[in-house]
């Protein structure tokens, strides 16, 4: 019975994580090119309801998954207009976008409100077990025994890691992170570099946006993501831009979260007096430990390893 327990407990958590996963990896392939784009909030967002109307009016998985990384790709693309090719703030540019997609996402979202997923698209975004290796005790269920979201976000994270740790372009995107000046003069395209990363970043966003709409929640809400696009922003600093790491970030805060599910009103008795904690306390757990684990982050001797034109504008002409 235990056993069950922990085996429900933390495939929810890996789902709960999952939104968050695809986020913080969008964030990392966004920021290791040296442009730090708060608008990730924003642009899952307009994944969420872009992938939930798709799949409204196509009653088609796929089309819905791939509007929501495309209208996610398009609120990058806006960022990436202003602060690559008008070299604009990027900080204020990320907070505008946040802003915009959720404004957008309202206004699409006011037709969709009570509207429930066509039954084809519920049925092929639902859990999928893996045989054999689906029936191993705890690691079966949690991650084995999940839907095509949670599985596409760890082989994600897996290439991610190999294509910035040991290919040729991989590592040439981290150059442009690091200098984009000694990458120019290498003959590396600076802008290119960073269009493909930042789009492919806002891509992995909206795809993360629509997990919520298309098969956590699964229905449209105003304001769905409920500020994980800014834990997204955190956890990305937190695991070091490290795809690898930010798996098992995503995966913990999902795990946070899980408790406040599981324990919808907790009760404790301490010196024959009854506390009671509501189930908004337990809610605030993960964003409690988010700001925790940052601040032992900034605190602490590690190097985080931030690309070190992170924010910075670059112009060619003062190399």
């Amino acid at each position: 019975m235990v056993l069950e327990s922990l085996s429900l407990f933390l495939q929810t958590s890996v789902q709960m994580g999952t939104h968050i996963l695809f986020a913080v990896l969008g964030g990392i392939l966004c920021e290791k090119v040296g442009n730090l784009n708060l608008g990730i909030e924003g642009m899952m967002l307009l994944g969420a309801a872009s992938g939930f109307f798709a799949a409204l009016t196509l009653a088609n998985p796929l089309a819905a998954v791939l509007a929501a990384g495309l209208a996610g790709s398009a609120g990058a693309l806006i960022y990436a207009f202003i602060t690559v090719t008008l070299r604009g703030n990027q900080v204020v540019t990320g907070l505008v976008l946040t802003v915009f997609g959720a404004g957008v996402s309202g206004y699409m979202g006011k037709g969709l409100t009570g509207k429930a997923l066509p039954e084809q698209v519920a049925r092929a975004l639902g859990p999928l077990k893996i045989p054999l290796v689906s029936r191993i005790p705890v690691l079966g269920p949690m991650i084995f025994s999940q839907n095509l979201y949670v599985y596409a976000s760890v082989v994600l994270a897996v290439i991610l890691w190999v294509y910035l740790t040991y290919t040729r372009k991989g590592l040439n995107a981290r150059a442009v992170g690091e200098n984009p000046g000694a990458a120019d003069s290498s003959g590396i395209s600076v802008s290119g570099y960073k269009y493909a990363h930042i789009l492919l970043g806002g891509f992995l966003c909206g795809v993360g946006g629509s997990f919520l709409s298309l098969v956590l929640v699964p229905r449209w809400q105003e304001n769905i993501t409920a500020g994980a696009g800014w834990i997204a922003v955190a956890l990305v600093i937190f695991s070091g831009w490290h795809p690898l790491k930010a798996l098992g970030a995503a995966w913990l805060f999902g795990a946070l979260k899980g408790v406040g599910f599981k324990f919808q009103s907790f009760n404790l008795t301490v010196l024959g007096r009854r506390i009671v904690f509501s189930p908004q306390i337990l809610d605030m757990l993960p964003y409690i430990a988010t700001v925790l684990a940052l601040a032992f982050t900034a605190l602490g001797k590690r190097k985080t390893q931030a690309p070190a034109s992170l924010g910075t504008p670059y112009f060619r002409e003062e190399r």
